[in-house]
């Protein structure tokens, strides 16, 4: 027997934004890797290993998510490629 629980959660208006901010940092890192990975294999028929890590620097706002946010979109990325 599986057993599930459902939690409602109200955020103020501090934590809804740290969430919006969150969820995008995850959708825009998820996507630029994917880009990137793309672009990398075009131009040079290799694979390319980037990082959320590695765009920290560029993205100066990256900084402000999670870095296990950012990790799980990286490992979800990974994933994706191989299934």
């Amino acid at each position: 027997m599986n057993k599930a629980y459902k939690f409602r959660i109200y955020p103020d208006e501090e934590q809804k934004i740290l969430i919006a901010k969150t969820f995008g940092c995850v959708r825009f890192i998820y996507n630029k890797m994917l880009g990137d990975k793309i672009e990398y294999y075009h131009q040079t028929q290799k694979k390319l290993n980037n990082t959320p890590a590695q765009y920290k620097t560029e993205f100066e706002w990256l900084k402000e998510a999670d870095s296990l946010a950012l990790a799980n979109a990286q490992m979800n990325f990974c994933h994706a490629l191989f299934l």
